[in-house]
């Protein structure tokens, strides 16, 4: 995915608070980074992600999904800022809007998400509490390629967070954040650098087919 002799060019969809993008803005400062974060969006005003950005010196724009009469304008829009940055990947960091197929296929295989969940469990809203309920021992989080299915797409890694005796989803969900401020910049390392690609519906580390991702553990 890298351009040559340059960094892959990255913009950065948000929605709130950034703390997943201040993880891959610090990320990308690292020595040999393959990723430069080219721009970030907001469809919120006022979004915590965009004072981040700011203090970043990253360029950002907010395109407020409320100003335009339906999701296909807003999506046109969106599209339109996006490709003017001409960015290698797309990346969705609390990204809260459903994508329509049109768009997500304009990006696929360059477009990835992080979900508070180990897909394919939990798919969707309230996936802590959900969790809790369901009595598992272990929950986490998942980076995957878009597809037009909500949280369906092939995974690039998964971090596990073991359920503790008396968790609330609160504090499963505080848990699980720091381990997705951990993965995210390591799959989009491995995404950046082309060692992560999307090749028929399933995700080949390193030319080979990936079943189950990456798993690095996430204490207690």
């Amino acid at each position: 995915m890298t351009r040559v002799e340059e960094k892959a060019r990255v913009v950065v969809l948000i929605s709130g608070s950034g703390s997943n993008l201040q993880s891959l803005i610090d990320a990308s400062r690292e020595r040999g980074s393959p990723y430069l974060i080219d721009h970030v969006i907001s469809n919120r005003p006022g979004a915590g992600g965009l004072e981040r950005a700011h203090k970043a010196g990253i360029a950002h724009t907010t395109l407020d999904h409320k100003d335009f009469p339906d999701r296909a304008s807003f999506e046109t829009a969106l599209g339109t800022c996006i490709d003017a940055r001409s960015p290698d990947i797309v990346v969705c960091a609390g990204f809260m809007r459903v994508l329509t197929e049109p768009f997500v296929s304009h990006y696929q295989g360059r477009m990835i998400n992080i979900h508070p969940s180990l897909l394919p469990s939990f798919r969707g809203l309230n996936t802590h509490a959900r969790a809790l309920d369901a009595g598992v021992a272990f929950a986490g989080c998942s980076v995957h390629w878009v597809s037009v299915g909500v949280d369906e797409g092939a995974i690039i890694g998964q971090a596990i967070v073991p359920v503790l005796p008396g968790d609330t989803p609160e504090s499963l969900a505080q848990r699980v954040l720091e381990q997705e401020h951990r993965l995210y910049p390591a799959c989009l390392n491995l995404v950046a650098s082309g060692r992560a690609i999307l090749r028929e519906g399933r995700t080949f580390l390193d030319g080979k087919p990936s079943t189950l991702g990456l798993w690095p553990i996430g204490g207690g």
